[in-house]
């Protein structure tokens, strides 16, 4: 897998912004089947910083209905919550 396939996209929320500003980390959506060490290189790949720590976790899709009796669920997504070098920064705008 190439660093396009590893990162999906950076989640900018409310909570990810406090995260960063306080903490120098962001949440990525990473690809289910990349490890910690992968995500971490492809970070640094793309967004030409130095990474510290990698935390992962799997989240799971929510059920949801639309109109109908039958249920369905949201696609589950793997979160990797990334803790950047003091100094180093991810521009999100």
């Amino acid at each position: 897998m190439n660093a396009f396939e590893i990162i999906k996209t950076v989640r900018l929320t409310e909570k990810g912004t406090r995260q960063s500003e306080k903490y120098n980390q962001y949440t990525v959506v990473a690809d289910p089947r990349a490890n910690k060490t992968q995500i971490r290189q492809a970070v640094q790949e793309l967004f030409k910083v130095k990474v510290t720590g990698v935390n992962t976790l799997n989240v799971r899709g929510k059920a949801r209905r639309k109109r109908t009796a039958q249920a369905g669920t949201t696609p589950g997504w793997k979160k990797a919550i990334v803790t950047l070098k003091d100094g180093d920064k991810i521009v999100l705008t």
